[in-house]
C-alpha cells in the first residue's frame, strides 16, 4: 500500500502496515521531524501506510504494534495545546509506552536551563521528545544536543505532524493522493510551509491566497517546487478565487495565531476577503472537502455553514491525529 500511488483500502489486514514498517523503520528510526523537508517521499508513504494500520487497529481494538517493554516521550509545551498534548499522550499510552508532560513552568527553555542542558538530562531519561515551542531555533538546539528523536509538534516555522495528518486523511476521503489539488486560504504560516512540502513529496498542487505582505517564505516555496521537480506545483496569488477554482481539497487557519494577538485589528483588515464561506467552496470541484487544523474561529476564516457542512472532514482530520502521530512515534523510536 502506497498512499501516494495506490488507491485508499482500510479495511483489510495489517500487511501493508507491517510491511512498510519493516522496509522503512531501519531507515527513520533514530532520527527527528522537524521539518517535512527531512522526509523522503517513500519515507512519507510509509508513515501514513503505517498510520492507516494505527486506524485499523485503533478501531479493531487489534493493534498491530505495542512495545514489550515501554519507550518513554517527555513533551514540552511552550504554547497551548489540545489536539497536539491528548493524540500524542493518548497514542503514546495505546503503543504501550509511558508519557510526562513539561509545561512553561517545569523547565522554562532558555531562561530557567538552557537548551543544550535540558536536552542532554531528557537523553538519560526517555526515548522521544516532542516539543511544541514558539521558535524553531529551539527544536534544532534540542536535537543538535543528544541522540534523541525530537519531533516538531509545532514551531513558528513548520507543523510538520499536521501536514503528516492532513495527507493522510486526504487520502483517506479521496482515496488518492497523486495529481490532486490543494486550495490553502489564508496566512502565508507555518502550517502552509508544512503543506507545500508535503505537497510537493506527494505530487499534490499546492494553490495557496494569502494577503500582499501576509505570503510564505519564499525559501520554502521554492524548496518544495525543487522536491516536486516537475511532479506538481506549488503555487501563491492574492486571489483566493483563483486559487480555488476546481480544487479538491479547501483549507484554511486562523488569521491570527499565538503570539501575534497584538496584530490581530490589522490581520482582520488584511484577511477579510480571505473567508472560506459556501460562496468560494462552489468554486472548488462539487467533491472538495474542506480542512482546518483547528482551532477555528468561525465568523472569521470560515463560516459555519461550511465548517458543519457536509463537505467539512475538520473533525476526521482532527481524530487522525492520534493515528498519523503514534505512526510518527512507532517509526521514528523503532521497535
Amino acid at each position: 500500500m502506497n498512499p501516494i500511488t495506490d488507491d485508499f483500502n482500510l479495511a483489510g489486514s495489517h500487511a501493508p502496515a507491517t510491511d512498510a514498517f519493516e522496509q522503512f523503520g531501519a531507515t527513520l528510526k533514530g532520527r527527528s521531524l522537524l521539518s517535512m523537508a527531512e522526509i523522503t517521499s517513500d519515507e512519507f508513504a510509509a508513515i501514513m501506510t503505517v498510520a492507516a494500520g494505527m486506524e485499523l487497529g485503533h478501531k479493531t481494538e487489534s493493534p498491530f504494534l505495542k512495545w514489550t517493554y515501554p519507550k518513554s516521550l517527555a513533551m514540552i509545551f511552550e504554547k497551548p495545546s489540545l489536539r497536539t498534548r491528548v493524540t500524542f499522550d493518548i497514542g503514546m499510552r495505546q503503543l504501550g509506552g509511558l508519557t510526562t508532560i513539561l509545561g512553561p513552568a517545569e523547565i522554562g527553555l532558555g531562561q530557567r536551563e538552557s537548551v543544550p542542558d535540558v536536552a542532554q538530562n531528557l537523553q538519560g531519561w526517555v526515548d522521544c521528545v516532542m516539543a511544541r515551542v514558539f521558535d524553531h531555533q529551539v527544536l534544532i538546539d534540542l536535537r543538535d544536543n543528544c541522540d534523541l528523536p525530537i519531533i516538531n509538534g509545532l514551531s513558528d516555522f513548520e507543523h510538520p505532524c499536521q501536514a503528516v495528518t492532513d495527507f493522510y486523511t486526504i487520502w483517506e476521503k479521496a482515496g488518492k493522493l497523486d495529481g490532486l489539488t490543494l486550495s490553502y486560504i489564508g496566512d502565508g504560516n507555518n502550517v502552509l510551509h508544512s503543506l507545500a512540502l508535503a505537497g510537493a513529496l506527494a505530487g499534490v498542487n499546492i494553490h495557496a491566497a494569502c494577503p500582499v505582505g501576509y505570503e510564505p517564505d519564499p525559501s520554502v516555496i521554492g524548496a518544495a517546487n525543487e522536491i516536486a521537480d516537475g511532479r506538481c506545483k506549488i503555487e501563491i496569488t492574492d486571489s483566493p478565487n483563483e486559487a480555488t477554482v476546481g480544487a479538491d481539497v479547501v483549507y484554511t487557519d486562523v488569521w491570527t495565531s499565538m503570539g501575534q494577538e497584538k496584530e490581530q485589528l490589522a490581520r482582520i483588515q488584511a484577511f477579510r476577503s480571505f473567508q472560506v464561506n459556501s460562496e468560494l467552496m462552489a468554486l472548488a470541484k462539487p467533491d472538495a472537502i474542506f480542512m482546518h487544523c483547528l482551532p477555528a474561529h468561525r465568523g472569521d476564516e470560515v463560516t459555519d455553514d461550511v465548517m458543519d457542512g457536509p463537505q467539512s472532514v475538520v473533525f476526521k482530520q482532527a481524530e487522525n491525529r492520534l493515528h498519523a502521530q503514534k505512526a510518527i512515534m512507532a517509526m521514528l523510536i523503532g521497535k
